[in-house]
């Protein structure tokens, strides 16, 4: 009788060492939230850290630059993500890393026969100075312009380096890269501009000033649409976020990061 006793007590102990240490590892989840342009990247990059550490728990949310610089500060995410030129004021109170570049691309429709835009055609077609295609060697017929929401990051980036624009109001607001590229994709007439990682065989990045938004040429310093994707937290990071970050940095994070069609920071 006492060792059936002791038997369920052994197995009892066990038991619940096992629901501690199971308590523990939920304790070590982090949110990572913010640019919707890196969003699915950072999305791989979890996905493989956690197949290395199956203890960390990382839950990416999109939202935007904006949302991702908030939920730093807020500490409603442990990271937030934001791809922007120049971090804004409020910002330079979280610490910040580089973790990857991205060019932005500006889009067309494959049947548009426009091949290269300048900056200052680009910018007077966004603020609706320009409004027809053959104005810039393209068909008579009117432009559809694509830009993304207020707080996005690729907007904010965008506008930014193209400078001085006053977004017309004829504009469609997409709220994301993806919903963007398929606008575009759908409509003869648009035009949008997206992540360079995102671009696919379903759209034509245009020439900007003659110069290709490729890897090579964004690396060379030659295409102008480019900027940082920063990785934010509240304090120094430490433990599992420092953990998770180190990775992106890592040898095979930023092979990561090269393969899907990103610039790595390093």
């Amino acid at each position: 009788m006492r060792t059936k006793i002791l038997i369920r007590t052994f197995f009892i102990i066990i038991v619940l060492i096992v629901m501690i240490s199971g308590c523990g590892r939920r304790k070590q989840s982090i949110t990572v939230a913010g640019s919707t342009a890196f969003q699915p990247f950072a999305e791989k990059l979890a996905d493989q850290y956690m197949q290395i550490y199956p203890d960390a728990y990382i839950t990416i949310q999109g939202g935007g630059s904006a949302v991702g610089i908030q939920s730093a500060l807020s500490g409603a995410a442990q990271i937030g993500m934001a791809d922007l030129v120049t971090l804004p004021e409020e910002a330079k109170a979280l610490c910040s890393v580089i973790v990857a570049r991205d060019g932005i691309a500006v889009i067309v429709n494959l049947k548009n026969q426009v091949n290269n835009l300048t900056s200052s055609q680009i910018r007077e077609i966004y603020n609706g100075k320009i409004d027809n295609w053959k104005d810039v060697g393209g068909k008579d017929h009117p432009i559809t312009v694509i830009s993304r929401e207020e707080g996005s990051g690729t907007r904010s980036s965008f506008e930014s380096i193209i400078k001085n624009v006053s977004l017309t109001n004829n504009a469609i607001i997409q709220d994301s890269n993806g919903t963007v590229r398929e606008t575009v994709v759908n409509d003869i007439n648009t035009i949008g501009y997206i992540s360079h990682g995102l671009v696919n065989d379903k759209i034509k990045p245009v020439l900007v000033n003659g110069i290709a938004s490729t890897e090579e040429e964004i690396i060379k310093g030659r295409y102008a649409l480019v900027r940082p994707i920063f990785f934010l937290t509240k304090e120094t990071p430490k433990e599992k976020i420092k953990d998770f970050i180190d990775y992106i940095l890592s040898k095979p994070g930023q092979e990561t990061i090269k393969q899907n069609g990103l610039i790595p920071a390093k």
